[in-house]
């Protein structure tokens, strides 16, 4: 197990490398002038200059790159071109209320609509599976930008059950007053593909001899759904659960912009908007690390899971 983690480890670095040049030269010939962009359409050629020579693009290519490369070692983005606020600030001060939002729905997402899954699966050709099928077909179908309008429409402005804007510096007063609602809202979205995802792993899984033959054994229905077909099915369900890890780093965008959350997903579109490039290529780089690691920690629970998986 530990050879197969250095391994692991040591072909991330290559992979890294490979990211990093790719963002520096997306960024550096593709992406618009920011000093034009920070100086806006009435800003002088000598203003421009003066901009550029402050952000030190008039510097050589290679100049560039080794400032953003040694940016990346010693993990000091510099400041933001457009506020002049440290990186690593932002990131310290945006990540905690994106996770305080997006945990919660990552993990409640997960937990409801496993047991759901399970049971229409063994239901399967029920008028209760039918009718959970169409039921989440149809969730799934409307934009999440709909289900937020009406969301704070009803429960916010009609019932008053909850804000539907502001944040505190207090975690405890954001669980129980601001994160309810776009929880409850992202939920009624994510809920639907995972119990349909999910309900074809255990479909697949209780199509098995294996099934036939724990039957054939005598073992009650609770013992082979949950010790065998379960089991089985967390294989695909890992994989799943480790493909969306990364996204709840950067939030759900619509979440933090309508909810006025002060999260990374709210700051990445004012990064977008502003070319602010110190902000969006360290999170980039951020991002490309916490996946690959993700996949590393999902490959060993592999094993973790199903002992018969080799890890080579």
């Amino acid at each position: 197990m530990a050879a197969y983690i250095i391994r692991r480890l040591l072909q991330m670095i290559p992979t890294l490398i490979g990211v990093v040049l790719l963002v520096f030269f997306l960024f550096k010939y593709f992406g618009g002038d920011p000093a034009e962009i920070l100086g806006g359409l009435n800003a002088t050629p000598q203003q421009i200059d003066a901009i550029r020579e402050q952000l030190g693009l008039n510097e050589s290519w290679w100049v560039q790159l080794w400032i953003y490369l040694k940016g990346i070692v010693t993990l000091d983005w510099g400041r933001s071109w457009a506020t002049n606020e440290a990186v690593s600030n932002i990131f310290a001060t945006r990540l905690p209320a994106t996770l305080t939002v997006m945990f919660p729905i990552l993990i409640l997402d997960t937990l409801i609509a496993l047991p759901i899954a399970m049971w229409v699966a063994y239901r399967r050709g029920s008028l209760v599976d039918r009718a959970i099928m169409v039921i989440a077909t149809t969730a799934l179908s409307i934009s999440f930008l709909v289900y937020i309008i009406l969301g704070q429409y009803f429960f916010g402005f009609q019932l008053g059950w909850f804000p539907v804007q502001g944040w505190s510096d207090s975690t405890w007063t954001n669980l129980v007053t601001y994160v309810p609602l776009p929880v409850m809202l992202a939920l009624l979205v994510g809920v639907a593909p995972q119990t349909r995802l999910y309900r074809t792993f255990f479909l697949d899984e209780l199509g098995q001899d294996y099934v036939r033959t724990a039957r054939a054994k005598g073992m009650t229905e609770r013992t082979v759904l949950f010790k065998h077909v379960l089991r089985n099915a967390m294989i695909p369900i890992l994989t799943n659960i480790g493909l969306a890890l990364p996204g709840i780093f950067i939030g759900s965008f619509l979440i933090e912009v309508f909810f006025s959350i002060p999260g990374l997903g709210r700051e990445v579109i004012l990064a977008v908007n502003r070319s602010d490039y110190p902000v969006i290529q360290a999170l980039t780089i951020y991002l490309a690390m916490l996946t690959m690691l993700i996949n590393l920690t999902v490959d060993i629970l592999y094993k973790w899971v199903d002992p018969r998986v080799v890890l080579k």
